[in-house]
């Protein structure tokens, strides 16, 4: 409908559908070396970021990219090239190769088309069929149809029907994609609508700051190995223990040393397995060595956590080795380091002495309880309404942009949109949320703002996007 100002008033859309939770399937690209399979991952993900050049030997670790096809989020794994008698180098690059094919849903397996079948190909079917994964043979440098016509050949590889691609001009590509997803996994179902079980936390920090010592103190026994060198954890250890005369589900994950990407070897791994676990979590335990001053690293994983979306409980452990100089200089860290999170539940323990660990159990629910808050939109917006009287938005370029309405967009985290006449400052957007905040709690769980400028009229009556 027009206003008397030009402008178009929009309709509150229908936000309330819950995106999918859980970890992203994982498709692994493997082949001998030079059949093009960083051209093909640059063509799934649809931007050219993994390295191509016409030498073998260019790719030599895993390296994941995010990719997305028909509103289907996964992940791509390009790997070096693989030879069944490789030595030295040659031997990490393969190995390397035969690790994403053990951690993936699926594999893609690269065939120049042009060449045919060789024996490292026969070679590399025989290690592709001791996995025991779903594997989609893919015929590359299929360019015209008399290539795709030889590519027929390759059903002699016992893989099933060759899927004949161009990744350097797409020819093919489409179809590829389409039976990718015909192969993974069921998606995993929406937060809201599956059945309530257990509730699914993730215990995570930099190494050796004492989570499998937790896990062991909530089930009572040796559960996870502990040891005092850091990097003991490797694979996430799910165990179903009782808290606060609740069972949960606890995930003890590997210390992260570096980013995902400059990780290597079973660090690698032991870090895109962490990611996963986090994405599957409902909420997470951050937890940090009070004894120690608050690190890059412990920076970092709040990053990864927050940016999930998951609720957060920040557990300061080993306070059995803090003295009071300690927790005064302690509280101003927290208070200098930990500013952009405020909202997180904050808990002192100690695993090895069992101080306090009675505490985490009325925190998860909290902050669970926060994340899954909705708020009705009559209740919201005469909040709003209040508040933007009180403190309206400071005026810019002569002009003040007003918020017509906000809606809660969805939970888990709380996502809320607000419709206004133009862009919002950043600063005001960060004002909204802190007296969002005040009003309605979420202590324990990030929240999500989105702004959407209405329309403008153009010339003709079309819409036009404002700012």
């Amino acid at each position: 409908m027009s206003t008397e100002e030009g402008w178009v008033e929009l309709a509150e859309p229908d936000l309330d559908t819950e995106e999918q939770a859980g970890p992203q399937p994982v498709v692994a690209v493997v082949g001998r070396p030079n059949v093009g399979k960083s051209t093909l991952v640059n063509r799934i993900i649809g931007r050219r970021q993994a390295v191509v050049e016409d030498v073998p030997g260019v790719t030599r670790d895993r390296v994941p990219y995010d990719a997305q096809w028909s509103g289907r989020a996964f992940t791509v794994v390009d790997t070096g090239g693989w030879e069944p008698d490789a030595k030295d180098r040659a031997a990490a690059i393969a190995a390397q190769a035969e690790a994403a094919v053990a951690t993936a849903d699926v594999v893609l397996f690269v065939v120049d088309a042009v060449v045919g079948s060789t024996d490292v190909d026969e070679a590399a079917v025989k290690m592709l069929r001791r996995s025991a994964k779903p594997v989609i043979l893919v015929a590359n440098k299929a360019d015209n149809s008399a290539v795709e016509m030889e590519a027929t050949s390759l059903w002699s590889l016992g893989l099933g029907e060759p899927h004949p691609v161009s990744a350097l001009h797409g020819r093919g590509s489409g179809d590829l994609l389409d039976a990718i997803l015909d192969a993974l996994p069921d998606a995993p179902p929406v937060w809201e609508n599956r059945p309530r079980g257990p509730r699914r936390v993730a215990l995570v920090g930099r190494p050796n700051v004492g989570k499998s010592s937790l896990l062991n103190r909530f089930s009572g026994e040796e559960r996870a190995v502990v040891d005092s060198v850091a990097g003991t954890t490797v694979d996430p250890v799910d165990s179903l223990v009782e808290i606060g005369g609740e069972t949960w589900q606890l995930v003890d994950t590997a210390g992260l040393r570096k980013r995902v990407g400059k990780a290597s070897g079973t660090e690698y791994y032991a870090s895109l397995r962490t990611a996963s676990a986090i994405e599957a979590a409902e909420v997470a335990v951050v937890l940090l060595d009070a004894s120690e001053p608050i690190s890059e690293q412990d920076q970092r994983i709040l990053s990864m956590v927050t940016d999930s979306g998951r609720a957060l409980v920040l557990a300061f452990n080993k306070w059995d080795l803090v003295d009071a100089d300690r927790r005064y200089y302690l509280e101003k860290e927290v208070e200098r380091e930990l500013r952009r999170i405020p909202w997180a539940i904050r808990v002192n323990v100690s695993a090895k002495t069992g101080r306090a660990v009675d505490r985490l159990a009325p925190a998860l629910r909290k902050a669970l309880a926060s994340w899954e808050t909705r708020v009705p939109t009559a209740q919201l917006n005469q909040w709003l309404t209040a508040l933007v009287q009180a403190t309206p938005h400071p005026v810019r370029g002569g002009r003040a942009p007003r918020i017509l309405f906000a809606t809660q967009a969805g939970t888990c985290p709380p996502r809320f949109v607000l419709f206004t006449t133009g862009p919002l400052d950043a600063g005001y957007q960060r004002f909204v949320e802190r007296k969002l905040r005040e009003e309605f709690g979420f202590e324990g769980s990030p929240v999500e703002i989105s702004v959407r400028p209405r329309k403008k009229l153009g010339p003709g009556g079309r819409g036009k996007a404002h700012g």
